[in-house]
């Protein structure tokens, strides 16, 4: 199409009204707001530090303090970026993996079909267990958090998307039990690319939630099995059989 960039995918991101774009715009017209605030941060970090101690020691403080803040507002942008380009995040989850667990003799299966359940982003199977990875990105405001052991997004439960992360995790601990002939737990994580996290990791509805790398620790330091690399091997064999390649989308069980 005429006026689309070759580089990415056309995205309903990318579309004036979408949540997306009013934030990119938002976050565009608060530059100069953000510029001046920094910049009264730090003349007022040179006066005070300049009469505390010295005209020296203010600048320094001054040019802290204008890194810190400029640090603090990227952070906060660059967290968003998956969300804000209309991703969930699995291909970020990817190259974690490849650089962390996957050189620890983990196996990770990508994009594979659940039966009933539609798409699993990662099956990742190691010495420790196996774990079924979803990904999501949500808006940077949105509250992420548990109560009662249930999970809720900005104050509402999330029933499909609990129903279908457990149900993918059970059918495929069947499917990968029936085809070694030994029991194997699958155990559903999330990985949460954006909102606000009450803390990280936290665990609601059997699901544990936490950012990639905080997961990816959490999954080393609590394992479920203790597998030997043959095993290891024996598993992700049977998960290839099992789990064909996916599509894009995790459904709802029939």
């Amino acid at each position: 199409m005429i006026g689309s960039s070759i580089y990415l995918r056309d995205r309903a991101a990318f579309t004036g009204g979408t949540p997306q774009a009013v934030y990119e715009e938002l976050w565009q017209r608060g530059r100069k707001s953000r510029v001046r605030n920094r910049a009264i941060f730090a003349v007022l970090t040179f006066v005070l530090c300049g009469m505390l101690v010295n005209a020296v020691f203010g600048i320094v403080m001054a040019l802290v303090v204008t890194v810190l803040d400029a640090y603090f507002h990227w952070r906060g942008y660059n967290a968003s970026s998956v969300w804000r380009r209309g991703l969930r995040g699995e291909e970020r989850m990817n190259r974690w993996l490849r650089h962390t667990l996957e050189r620890r003799g983990h196996r990770v299966l990508h994009a594979r079909t659940v039966p009933g359940y539609g798409k699993a982003d990662q099956i990742v199977i190691g010495p420790g267990g196996v774990w079924l990875v979803h990904n999501e990105a949500w808006h940077p405001e949105a509250e992420v958090a548990p109560y009662g052991g249930r999970l809720f997004i900005d104050g509402r439960t999330q029933s499909a998307l609990v129903k279908r992360l457990t149900g993918a995790a059970r059918e495929t601990a069947r499917l990968l039990s029936e085809r070694t002939g030994e029991p194997v737990t699958v155990t559903p994580v999330l990985a949460v690319h954006g909102g606000r996290l009450a803390r990280a990791p936290f665990e609601a509805d059997g699901i544990v939630f936490a950012p990639p790398l905080a997961l990816l620790r959490w999954m080393r330091r609590n394992p479920t099995a203790e597998y030997p690399a043959e095993r290891v091997e024996e598993i992700t064999r049977a998960g290839v059989h099992v789990l064909p390649i996916g599509g894009h989308t995790m459904q709802t069980a029939a």
